[in-house]
This record gives structure tokens, C-alpha cells and sequence, in this order.
């Protein structure tokens, strides 16, 4: 089902890879129209083509309102955190985006929505260190600890997906995410994940510059500009009828590299780095093979991870005094 001239369903369209998907969809396809699920922040992009609703994802009638009417669907909702979060709250983080997910999937199918996107994590994954395939995902092994309610629900999800496919023939495009990053990130110390947390305390100019974990930790990073432009061409796609793909970028890029990124544009250099073995901490190494991805619709990014990093610099010190996502 191509987008063009369609109706589309974005949920989560005011966060991070919201917006991005809003630009690219409207950059590549001007002729379909957006039907946008906010919830509590204002939206930035305006446009003829955007319808934006309000409701609450985790409330099944909401979500049968706002799909109403809509060929296909993008999930781009989340309940994020980094791992502070999600070890300090393990069921508010696996109950939210359990819920959500859960009600989006059965409003859908209800109301004939026949194409669904849903955005998953690489974090479905058994324990491993390395890359890893889409194929070699084994639900007979259990996700690492320090993942795993989260990725069991990821993994339910991905289930229920296959079971709109198989049962009732939605076509279904199942994503396994890297760490996506970029403009309208949580920078909050509460909740961002590692590498907004690195730009917070680089443009705070924090010294001792204090970071958790170890600098050789090696993690599959993509900037949300790209991670969008993956979703829209996987969106497009219509010979796909129920996959999962990676989604990430398969470059090894480590906690020290986003680190000097971050304090390089932020231009601060401070007296001391302190590696703290303190705090939360997961895997060692992690990445994603997506050579499925680049072979099934041509994607490449369009940024190096430091570009991205850059640009996510600039884009806080801009807009740290008025962002409360």
C-alpha cells in the first residue's frame, strides 16, 4: 500500500521521531494526508496535510476515534527512558508502553486500518554481545536482565502483530530499533537515555564531566532524521506483508566517542572525566545487522553519527529554556 494519496495514522507525532516522520512524510509524499495523535505537547509542524487529534493512546475508544477512517498506520508512540528510568521503574515503563501499544493494535484491526508500522525495540533480543540478524532472534532464550520486562512486552507485541496478519490479513512491517536520538529528545536527568544525557551535561558545562558505565560500552546509535526516513521507505514499501526489520545504522560507536562528540560541539573542556561504575549499567556491546533494511528498500543514512550529534548539540542550546517533553 503505497502512501501516496493515503490516509495515514501517526501516534506520538509531537516527540522526537515524530516530528521527524512528519517532515519526511510530507518531503516525500506531499499528496498524503496525516492524521496525528497528540497528547500533551503543542505541535510544531503546521501544514494543510496534518489533522491533529487529541486522545489517549491507552484508552481503546480514544484510539478508535482518532484511527477512524485511515488506510495505514505508523506507531511512533513511546513511553522512553534510559536506564536510570527503567530500573527505578521497571512496571510504569513495561505497563505504558504495554497498554498503548495493546489498544492502537486492537483500535486498528477494528476499524480496518490495513496497513500497521509498529515501532519495537532491539531490545527483543536474547542476551548477546555482537551483532545480531533479524533471523536470529530466538523467543526460546530470554532477553537480558537488565531489559527484560520491557523487551518481553516488545516481544508480546510483535506476537499480536503476526496474529493481525495471519488471522486477519493487515500487512504488518515489525521495527527492531537501535538507540534513536536527535532534536526533541527527553533531556531530562530523569528520563533521557545516554546520549541526551551526555549533551545535557556537556552544555551545562559540567566538571568533573561525570558519565556512567564504561567508555569502551559499544552501542548501535541512529539520528532520528534517518530513522525516519527508514520508516516512510519501509511505509512504502508494498511487497511487505509482514516482516520485522532492524533498524539502525551498524556502526559500533562507543559511550567515549559520543562523549568527546557532545563536549566538541558543546565546546567544553572540562578539567576531568569520571567514569562512574556506580550507576545503571547493560550490555557491553550491541548492534544491529541491517543489511535486510539496505537490501529490501535502498536506505542509507543520510548523517554520520558526530553530524547527528552536532546538530542535536545546537538544536538544546537553542531550546533547552522552553522543551518539556
Amino acid at each position: 500500500m503505497p502512501i501516496a494519496n493515503q490516509t495515514l495514522f501517526l501516534a506520538g507525532a509531537t516527540g522526537m521521531t515524530g516530528n521527524s516522520l512528519l517532515r519526511r512524510l510530507l518531503s516525500d509524499h506531499p499528496t498524503v494526508r496525516i492524521r496525528a495523535a497528540v497528547h500533551q505537547t503543542e505541535p510544531e509542524v503546521v501544514h494543510d496535510n496534518i489533522e491533529y487529534v487529541r486522545g489517549d493512546l491507552r484508552d481503546l475508544e480514544d484510539c478508535r476515534r482518532m484511527a477512524a477512517g485511515c488506510d495505514c498506520a505508523i506507531m511512533a508512540a513511546a513511553y522512553a527512558g534510559g536506564a536510570a528510568y527503567t530500573t527505578q521503574s521497571p512496571f510504569e515503563h513495561t505497563r505504558e508502553n504495554l497498554v498503548m501499544n495493546r489498544q492502537m493494535l486492537e483500535a486498528f484491526h477494528l476499524e480496518g486500518v490495513k496497513r500497521i508500522v509498529f515501532i519495537g525495540s532491539a531490545v527483543i533480543y536474547q542476551a548477546f554481545e555482537g551483532s545480531i540478524r533479524e533471523e536470529e532472534l530466538d523467543f526460546n532464550k530470554d532477553p537480558h536482565w537488565s531489559y527484560f520486562g520491557f523487551a518481553q512486552a516488545m516481544r508480546f507485541l510483535e506476537n499480536m502483530c503476526r496474529y493481525l496478519h495471519h488471522e486477519f490479513d493487515h500487512e504488518v512491517v515489525m521495527v527492531r530499533a537501535a538507540n534513536i536520538f536527535g532534536p526533541r529528545d527527553k533531556f531530562d536527568a530523569q528520563r533521557s537515555n545516554f546520549i541526551p544525557a551526555i549533551i545535557r551535561k556537556a552544555s551545562e558545562r559540567m566538571d568533573p564531566f561525570e558519565l556512567w558505565g564504561r567508555p569502551d560500552v559499544v552501542r548501535d546509535v541512529i539520528f532520528s532524521d534517518d530513522f525516519a526516513k527508514a520508516i516512510v521507505m519501509l511505509t512504502d514499501e508494498d511487497r511487505l506483508v509482514c516482516e520485522a526489520f532492524n533498524v539502525g545504522t551498524g556502526v559500533k560507536t562507543t559511550v567515549r566517542q559520543v562523549a568527546e562528540w557532545a563536549l566538541k560541539y558543546a565546546d567544553h573542556d572540562p578539567s576531568e572525566i569520571r567514569w562512574s561504575q556506580d550507576n545503571p549499567t547493560t550490555i557491553g556491546y550491541r548492534a544491529l545487522d541491517c543489511s535486510k533494511l539496505k537490501r529490501t528498500v535502498g536506505w542509507e543514512p543520510d548523517h554520520s553519527i558526530e553530524q547527528g550529534i552536532e546538530q542535536t548539540v545546537h538544536w538544546w542550546q537553542t531550546h533547552q529554556e522552553a522543551w518539556v517533553y
